[in-house]
């Protein structure tokens, strides 16, 4: 288990004090894919350095397993560092070296022995599917591979959590569904607790069983992925959302809807798994005598769950018809906004 408690970072420049992180609390579960996203400048990245000490914090603790890792001796935090390994954005390879070579590195800075050394290494390469690979440069992959080059070499030491800064960043998308399932297959199969720091929400989305939004330094939301996408509460994380589900993300958007759509009001309702599988709306223009049009809709697909989102253009009623049938959709357990 990672806690981090109290964590705050200020680091201190020429033009003034910086606050990086203040006061961050987390819990992150062995065996989770935790995720932590926010724009740039949230204070995501130096929250991820500070878990593995690369980063030292102004104040607050860096728990693992019970361990106050901040406290430790040098010795003995280059060794508790064996077994959090890092994955970057840019894949951070040594150019001189075959696949191969990048991933023995961790060995023989460990000390371990030629052939052990080669054999871990063939396991590895097969792992995070590079067979053939194996004498070739940096130079001579594509952006998939060097990262898979990455993730197998975080793996050397067996570590029990491997931390991710923005590891699909350089990627394109189709490249980075590929690692993210590879991110998945390692969790499943071996059992490490995966951090992500992103500012993707279409990772978190797919990989993350939970997540914290962080601005300004500060976690304002933390939660399972399937209540964040469903029931989001803070201005920056329903910026978030509303990207990922195609929604409007401005008062600009907003106010083309209305322009298109008049007359009456425009909801936009959110189903989860359940619900979506019923015949709500059927059921509302019935008890209500409404007018509905659809506008839009999409299904959104989290690690362990999904929901649908739908826009709506309500017509043909007063004002108290119109807050009747918010009520009706919210009796049925669907989350209503008006646009």
């Amino acid at each position: 288990m990672i806690e981090l408690k109290h964590i705050t970072k200020v680091f201190h420049t020429q033009k003034g004090d910086i606050e990086a992180c203040h006061d961050v609390n987390l819990t992150i579960h062995d065996g989770e894919i935790f995720g932590v996203i926010g724009y740039s400048g949230a204070g995501k990245s130096t929250l991820v350095r500070i878990i593995n000490q690369l980063e030292k914090q102004t104040s607050g603790e860096v728990i693992i397993d019970g361990e106050d890792i901040s406290q430790l001796s040098t010795q003995a935090l280059r060794q508790k560092r064996t077994k959090i390994g890092m994955i970057f954005q840019h894949f951070n390879l040594l150019w001189s070296r075959t696949v191969r070579k990048n991933i023995e590195l961790p060995l023989e800075i460990a000390g371990m022995d030629k052939e052990l050394r080669k054999q871990k290494a063939k396991e590895l390469i097969e792992l995070v599917g590079l067979q053939g690979r194996e004498n070739a440069y940096p130079s001579e992959l594509s952006g998939g591979q060097k990262q898979r080059v990455g993730i197998a070499r975080a793996l050397a030491n067996d570590p029990t959590i491997l931390l991710c800064d923005e590891a699909t960043s350089a990627l394109d998308p189709d490249t980075t569904e590929q690692i993210l399932e590879l991110l998945k297959k390692i969790n499943r199969q071996l059992g490490i607790t995966i951090v992500m720091i992103t500012h993707q929400m279409e990772v978190v989305q797919k990989v993350c069983h939970r997540i914290a939004v962080m601005s300004e330094g500060r976690v304002v939301e933390e939660g399972h992925v399937k209540d964040i996408f469903e029931h989001p509460h803070h201005t920056i994380t329903k910026r978030f959302v509303r990207d990922i589900s195609n929604k409007a993300t401005n008062n600009q958007l907003n106010d083309d809807l209305k322009a298109i759509y008049p007359d009456g009001i425009l909801l936009r309702l959110t189903f989860d798994e359940d619900i979506a599988r019923q015949p709500i709306v059927s059921r509302v223009i019935r008890e209500t005598n409404l007018d509905i049009s659809i506008v839009s809709g999409n299904l959104t697909n989290t690690v362990d769950s999904s929901f649908g989102i739908l826009i709506i253009n309500v017509l043909g009623g007063s004002q108290e018809q119109y807050h009747h049938i918010i009520q009706v959709f919210k009796d049925y357990h669907v989350n209503v906004e008006v646009i």
